[in-house]
């Protein structure tokens, strides 16, 4: 009876001695469990309060003690627990250090800040950001951090540190433009960005940049203009973003072709630009010194070459904004460097392990960053994937010339394969042929790097045009390829966005599969085909109304159709590609859905009517509309009406101003809503919270039927 006993519990602790035969293998997966934790903390239907991380850190206190002197077998276990722990409290941590205002209602008056940043919107407008804010009629303790600015005129350059003053219309970031969306009020509140708008006024130069002050910003924006003037093209556009990282110059033509022909990430300063221009840097000058007998022979030039690269790898992290991709590839270019200077192994599993765990600790938000997953995914699968290759092809005598075209292809196709469901996820599309246009184009992108670091070196002696010339002709190639590419039929496979639990079931399984060793690591195909069933299965909403209620989405079988051609546009885009609907707005109005005046729209959904209604008569219009419909939504920009008319549902502005943008589905005489505020958290307006709820047609509906 014992032994049978002892065998039951040796059976059920096996997988702890599983972990603890994995022993040094098991630190690639602290940043999983510590993503896990921060992830948790983001998807809390409540903000917690002061008890909740008092608790967390207790226990955290409680697991370390237990791995002090606790079981050695479970001590996997208690790391793991601690870790994500530590991860809901990095995240709870960084949301309160991070706390700033967010301006309260609509704003139209003068705006002075000083200049931080200069960029293009998606509308191609001139953008600029300012911080040291001072708004007209705002007292300072509620007057945003940041504000962002889309500047409706003529393009004017302004300088990083200059304070300007203007009239513009701001107001608070958007939250998600239907529940379960792109939470852009979540980002801008990391971001410290408390005001978004538009001015069509002139913009008026204050002062000018005090001195010492915005040193790399400045130094951004010099180098820009001075690239330019030397390459003023479309072209010398590209390359200079991807130089400075300053986009203002590209067009939003240029944008769209880069996005639709898989090559984006050429402008995102990630590993790949990171990785050319410190390689380049560490090549010259180790073989530079190598030219010089008296040096290389006294001298350690790998190790010399090593701290340059790394001089010039944290000059262009600032040069470049220091955004998430960047920040991880410099993180693993530290780590690199520094097993170079320690004669130890650069590349590894545990050097990407280690970056990801600062990057999560220090910006815990930056997991939810499309950065920040496209970044990581494509960087662990090339390093398992050239690991493996490495014992079984790269050791089996492949020609030598053959070598640079395997390693570009493998390249692509590994990178393509792990960032494709992250990419379809975020982007809403496939790119049907962009592992062609990153086997043609990556390698020039080694050449306008080389380039542009070569006529960095060059220009203070008046040399750099041969090398400015080298570099626009690469960007030349590389915008033909894309737009050739992106002009191909069927370049674009539009993807229906993923339910809540997909992407989380496909990242724990790619991790269970590259870090998990022997042939239980095939278990995690179970969880994948999982969450692509659950992607592939239908659940867009059958109706969705913006936040400000001037936009209204009815599903029919022809796509979405929309109740305005012009007019919440961001609500507009962000439904159809969630949809995996390529077509523009004016398009999808002109669908089959809604019939009637354009200030009384009629729709039918079901058992359902409804009236969607604009326009400054709406409130006069609302009891007819009412008189005749079930469900009639109302713009937010209209004051309620007091009271309410009976004999329908109104969704108006003392709704959506609790709720935010709706998602309605409809069941005969049941109405389901579902919001996008359902949880009240820390970067969310005090206003409360309207909970999903199921209604029923009033009594007077059905007494009318």
């Amino acid at each position: 009876m014992a032994e049978a006993r002892d065998d039951v519990l040796s059976r059920a602790l096996w997988p702890l001695h599983v972990l603890a035969e994995a022993r040094g293998l098991l630190f690639p997966w602290v940043p999983v469990f510590l993503g896990c934790g921060i992830g948790l903390w983001f998807a809390l239907p409540f903000e917690p309060e002061l008890p909740f991380y008092v608790a967390c850190g207790a226990a955290v206190l409680a697991l370390a003690a237990l791995h002090r002197w606790g079981a050695e077998l479970w001590h996997p276990v208690f790391v793991m627990l601690a870790c994500v722990l530590m991860g809901m409290l990095a995240a709870g941590l960084r949301a309160h250090l991070v706390a700033a205002p967010m301006l309260e209602g609509r704003f139209y008056g003068a705006v002075q800040g000083r200049v931080i940043n200069i960029d293009r919107s998606q509308s191609d407008a001139l953008r600029i950001t300012l911080d040291q804010v001072v708004l007209q009629d705002v007292p300072p303790a509620q007057t945003p951090v940041n504000v962002r600015i889309s500047l409706h005129g003529k393009d004017v350059r302004f300088d990083p540190g200059q304070v300007v003053l203007l009239t513009a219309y701001l107001a608070a970031p958007d939250g998600p433009a239907e529940p379960g969306g792109f939470d852009f009020r979540r980002m801008a509140y990391f971001q410290q960005l408390g005001a978004v708008g538009y001015s069509r006024s002139p913009v008026l130069l204050w002062s000018e940049a005090a001195p010492g002050t915005q040193y790399i910003n400045r130094l951004r924006s010099d180098l820009t203009r001075a690239m330019l003037a030397e390459v003023p093209s479309e072209a010398g556009a590209f390359a200079t973003g991807a130089m400075t990282g300053d986009r203002s110059a590209i067009s939003l033509d240029t944008v769209q072709a880069l996005r639709d022909s898989n090559l984006a990430h050429l402008l995102a300063i990630s590993g790949m630009n990171m990785a050319f221009i410190t390689a380049f840097v560490f090549a010259l000058v180790r073989y530079g010194l190598a030219l010089i007998p008296p040096v290389a022979l006294r001298v350690n030039t790998k190790k010399v070459a090593a701290v340059a690269a790394f001089a010039v790898a944290l000059f262009y992290l600032l040069l470049s904004g220091a955004n998430v991709a960047t920040v991880r590839a410099f993180l693993m270019v530290c780590v690199m460097l520094g097993a170079v200077l320690c004669d130890r192994r650069g590349l590894s599993m545990r050097s990407v392990a280690l970056a990801a765990v600062i990057l999560l600790l220090a910006q815990p938000e930056s997991l939810l960053e499309p950065g920040f997953q496209l970044s990581f995914a494509a960087t662990v699968v090339l390093i398992a994937g050239f690991g493996a290759l490495d014992r079984q092809i790269l050791r089996e005598r492949l020609p030598r010339w053959l070598m640079p075209v395997f390693t570009l292809v493998l390249t692509s196709v590994l990178a393509g394969a792990a960032t494709a469901p992250f990419a379809a996820a975020t982007f809403n599309r496939f790119t049907d042929y962009g592992l062609l246009a990153n086997v043609l184009t990556v390698p020039m992108m080694s050449v306008l790097m080389a380039a542009g670091a070569m006529a960095a070196l060059l220009a203070p002696v008046g040399l750099s045009g041969p090398a400015l010339w080298v570099m626009e002709q690469a960007g030349r190639w590389i915008l033909f390829i894309a737009h050739w590419v992106a002009g191909l039929e069927g370049a674009v496979t539009p993807i229906v966005q993923p339910g809540p639990w997909v992407m989380p079931l496909i990242t724990l399984a790619g991790a269970w599969a590259i870090l998990w060793q022997g042939r239980v690591r095939w278990v995690a195909l179970a969880p994948m085909v999982v969450a692509l069933g659950l992607w592939m299965m239908p659940g867009r909403p059958a109706l969705l109304i913006s936040a400000d209620g001037a936009l209204v989405g009815l599903m029919g079988e022809g796509g979405r159709a929309l109740s305005v051609a012009r007019g919440a546009g961001f609500a507009a885009s962000s439904w159809l590609q969630d949809d995996g609907d390529l077509a523009l707005q004016t398009e999808a109005n002109a669908r089959v859905g809604f019939t009637g005046p354009k200030g009384a729209r009629s729709f039918v959904i079901g058992d359902w009517r409804g009236v969607a209604l604009s326009g400054k008569a709406a409130s006069a219009v609302l009891p007819t509309a009412c008189a005749g419909a079930d469900l009639v939504v109302m713009p937010a920009a209209i004051a309620p009406v007091q009271p309410a008319p009976k004999g329908c549902v109104v969704i108006d502005r003392r709704m959506l101003d609790q709720t935010g943008a709706l998602a309605l589905d409809f069941n005969g005489d049941q109405l389901t809503i579902t919001p996008t505020r359902a949880a009240a958290r820390i970067w969310m307006s005090g206003n409360p919270i309207w909970p999903a709820q199921t209604l029923r047609k009033p009594a007077e509906t059905l007494a009318r039927q």
